[in-house]
């Protein structure tokens, strides 16, 4: 299936599928929202989300020019469950369903490093998992501490769409439980200390499981992520960037 925006033109682009901040470069971002934010209104991000550019705002930008790479998730962050009203926070996910910009949902998740009861991250990520596979957009998920929940939740849920752990920086056997259960990876700034867990992982997973991403980094490039990645995995990275640009295809453009 062809999307509406032509966001794979060869022409070099690499693809962040996880950043909290806008850049300059040509390259795809799916920019991470969170429904708190996002439902004040598309005109007045959180700075502490996205970054505005050229004194505009972000997330104008972001919804509005149709011409850009520029995409966006949007979810119900673990961090951010009890600071908004649910009913209203899944309302937004709902109404911005069929926005063209909107690739997936999330991040969303489970976290046991906050006071959120578990038992409520567990009923808000229920929840959006429901919404996801409604839409059929794939989940961008933030698991801290939480993998068993995490992977007893996917045993039980129906075959639908891709589950993304982002941001993935813990052991290779972890690693292979969730490719087992049908997940996907992203892995980010990790990647630049090559003898770290991320590093490890990498050389042991399915590169057809593998996203890069940015996330919060400020001072990280995402060609730095594809570089140190190629560099672990002994390939070059317009091999890599082929290999990223056909995951990225099948699972957020059923294509």
């Amino acid at each position: 299936m062809r999307h509406e925006f032509d966001i794979l033109s060869p022409d070099g682009n690499l693809i962040d599928i996880h950043c909290h901040r806008q850049t300059p470069a040509g390259h795809v971002q799916i920019v991470s929202l969170d429904t708190m934010e996002f439902a004040a209104g598309p005109w007045t991000p959180s700075p502490d989300l996205i970054a505005p550019s050229n004194n505009e705002s972000a997330a104008k930008t972001l919804l509005v020019d149709h011409e850009s790479r520029r995409y966006f998730s949007l979810g119900i962050h673990p961090w951010f469950i009890e600071r908004q009203d649910r009913n209203l926070a899944l309302q937004t996910l709902a109404n911005a369903s069929q926005n063209p910009k909107l690739l997936a949902i999330g991040e969303c998740g489970l976290d046991k490093c906050i006071a959120t009861p578990m038992s409520l991250q567990i009923e808000v990520f229920t929840r959006q998992i429901e919404c996801a596979e409604h839409i059929g957009k794939p989940l961008i998920i933030h698991c801290v501490k939480a993998f068993n929940e995490l992977i007893q939740i996917k045993k039980n849920c129906k075959a639908g769409p891709a589950w993304i752990i982002h941001g993935f920086n813990a052991n290779p056997v972890l690693a292979e439980q969730l490719i087992n259960q049908g997940c996907y990876l992203s892995l980010g700034r990790a990647l630049l200390n090559p003898r770290g867990k991320a590093g490890q992982v990498l050389t042991r997973m399915p590169l057809d499981r593998l996203f890069l991403e940015t996330d919060a980094a400020e001072d990280t490039q995402i060609g730095a992520i594809y570089a140190a990645a190629a560099k672990i995995v002994g390939l070059d990275i317009a091999t890599l960037q082929e290999q990223i640009h056909g995951n990225f295809k099948r699972v957020f453009l059923n294509d």
